[in-house]
């Protein structure tokens, strides 16, 4: 198996009313919005590759809709493990993306690490491989770009990427993952809040960072990724290590995807 991501394009889009205005070269907006996809997007069931399971999560239509009406691109970011596993073949990744996006419509991209946590990939978050394939493909800088996610990894990514992270935390979405988000990056209660937040919009439902981390060096003068340790902070779904915390001390057991 190649150490490089799977890069998949969306659905064409289909014009249903009149172009967004064009953007001017001081428009604060971000270039590109990625999204992870298990937790983020839709609700996260382990390794599916059953598309009649996905089920949206709450205002995940609204957000994505919202970003496109801005005339941004959307993109997926996704670590698939399963297809390392055993669990999952490239056919079933791909059918589960096409009913996401019949039920989200059409994103401009999607990138997926179809490796595992011992697979030394550069691509598998919170590796920022996935950021930098997907912004690539777009065109667009890292750093004009934001990652909204629901766990440590997605967050580290991001930041290693140069681009802004944002943090929708759900039930599973462990107390030192929220608190990196609120020290490093920033957090809102859904995704529609974060939209509203990274298009300037921002309400009750969005809390700001306290502080930020400096912005880690340009895409193409980083020094190259190497895989961390499962120690690394992650999350449910495909990117936190089972039975361990973001310390790497024995914790719950949460089944990767």
């Amino acid at each position: 198996m190649s150490d490089r991501p799977w890069l998949f394009e969306g659905r064409p889009r289909v014009s249903e009313g009149p172009a967004p205005p064009a953007r001017s070269p001081d428009d604060a907006r971000p270039a590109a919005v990625l999204f992870d996809r298990d937790g983020t997007l839709v609700v996260d069931v382990p390794y599916n590759g059953d598309p009649a399971r996905v089920e949206p999560m709450p205002t995940a239509r609204e957000a994505v809709d919202a970003v496109r009406a801005a005339g941004i691109p959307v993109g997926v970011v996704s670590n698939q493990s399963g297809v390392a596993r055993g669990l999952l073949t490239r056919p079933r990744v791909e059918a589960v993306q096409r009913r996401v996006e019949e039920l989200l419509g059409p994103f401009d991209v999607w990138a997926v690490c179809p490796h595992g946590p011992d697979d030394g990939c550069g691509c598998r978050k919170p590796a920022p491989g996935l950021v930098l394939a997907a912004c690539a493909h777009l065109g667009v800088d890292p750093a004009r770009s934001v990652v909204i996610g629901d766990i440590g990894a997605d967050l580290t990514a991001a930041r290693t990427a140069g681009a802004r992270a944002v943090l929708v935390p759900t039930p599973v979405t462990r107390p030192e993952e929220t608190a990196l988000a609120e020290e490093t990056a920033e957090t809102a209660v859904d995704l529609l809040g974060a939209v509203r937040l990274i298009l300037g919009t921002r309400t009750a439902d969005a809390v700001p960072r306290r502080g930020r981390a400096p912005r880690p060096p340009a895409a193409a003068d980083a020094a190259p990724w190497t895989a961390r340790p499962a120690a690394e902070p992650g999350g449910p779904g495909d990117d936190r290590t089972p039975g361990h915390d973001a310390n790497g001390s024995a914790q719950r057991t949460a089944a990767p995807s």
